[in-house]
Order: structure tokens, then sequence, then C-alpha cells
């Protein structure tokens, strides 16, 4: 049997080109959201067939993981590759948003998202760095978290101070990545900040999960 005929077998009645579009959005894509417009009709796709999609995965190294609570399906790489290296800057802004998820996420409800001024990020940055960052530079950063889904413009700018963003950062981390509300993490991760931008000065790898 060839592989098209075992490829075909393993779809049954599922459109070969809707799975292998879904497959490559997602590969692409980081993240599926039920929240998301752009992703939507993939989520439920994919969660509809996420046992053919499951098995294809598999062949291929590839973890699929679906958590419903959250509306989030995403991909998790058995033999850590598939990463991207980013700058220090998008690290930074990358550990702000994760700092400003867990705070805000214990003042609001379990239906309640997390929305975040661009202005905010500007003063923790002039806080940590004791200049001003600019425009374009925060622009470029957003811009590429926004490329796989872990922020959402709520504004016409990005770079814009008055910009509020949807803050989707919590739904990067899995489970049992130990991340928590609790006072202690959140504090180890203000530490872990400030090691990363004053001692180390390296960027860190975004996992596309």
């Amino acid at each position: 049997m060839d592989s098209d005929n075992r490829f075909e077998k393993m779809l049954g009645s599922v459109s070969k080109d809707k799975f292998r579009q879904n497959a490559n959005k997602l590969l692409n894509e980081c993240f599926m959201l039920k929240g998301c417009a752009d992703t939507k009709n993939s989520y439920y796709f994919i969660l509809k067939e996420k046992e053919i999609f499951s098995e294809y995965f598999d062949l291929l190294g590839y973890e699929l993981i679906i958590n419903e609570e959250f509306g989030i399906i995403a991909l998790n790489n058995s033999y850590g590759t598939g990463r991207i290296r980013l700058r220090l800057l998008d690290s930074i802004i990358l550990l702000f948003l994760r700092l400003i998820y867990i705070e805000e996420r214990k003042k609001l409800s379990q239906s309640e998202q997390v929305i975040v001024e661009v202005d905010e990020l500007y003063e923790r940055y002039r806080s940590l760095k004791n200049e001003r960052l600019k425009k374009t530079d925060m622009r470029s950063s957003l811009g590429l978290l926004k490329k796989y889904h872990i922020v959402f413009n709520l504004g016409a700018d990005m770079g814009n101070p008055n910009t509020r963003l949807l803050n989707m950062i919590l739904l990067a981390m899995r489970k049992n990545s130990g991340v928590t509300g609790r006072t202690a993490r959140l504090n180890s991760e203000r530490v872990f900040l400030l090691k990363c931008v004053r001692i180390s000065r390296r960027p860190f790898l975004f996992s596309k999960i």
C-alpha cells in the first residue's frame, strides 16, 4: 500500500484538503483558539477530528494538546525542536505580559479576559531599563507575539501607548509547567526577569509549544 492510500485510509471520510489546510495552519501558527476569529473554524475542525490529528502528528513526533477549558489547541514537539529564538527585547515584553496576566487574573472572574494597555508595557520597560522604548520596537515585538496568537490588539496601532491588548500569554504555558498565580511564583518570575536583563543578557527561546 503506497503512502497516499495509507493516508486516505487514516482519514476515512475526512476531506484530505481540509485536513492538510488545518494541519499546516496549526504547525505554522502554534495555537488554534476558539475565541479568535482567524482560528475558530480550525479549532472546531481539529477538535472534531482529534483522533486523526493526534495519530498523524504522533508520527511526526508531536503531541496534540487540547485544552477545552481555555479553548486552545496546540502542539508539543517531543524532540524539543520547533523553537524560535527571540531578541532580548521580545523576551522582556513576553515576560512583562506573563507577569501582568498572573497579576490581573487573580482580580477577574473565570470568564473575564485580561486586557493590557500598551502604556503599561512602556512604563515597566522604563522602570527596568531606565530608558524609553521606541514605538517601532514595541510595534515589532507585539507584532511577533500577535503572529502566534499570544496577544491581540484592540486598537489600530500596537505601538501607541493608548492601545489596549487582549493578553493570552498564559495559554502558551502548559498546566504542568508549574505556572500559577501564587505570590511565590510571581516573585520568582520577577527575579528571573531581572537576571535575564541585568546579568545574562541572553535572549530566550520561545517554544512553539
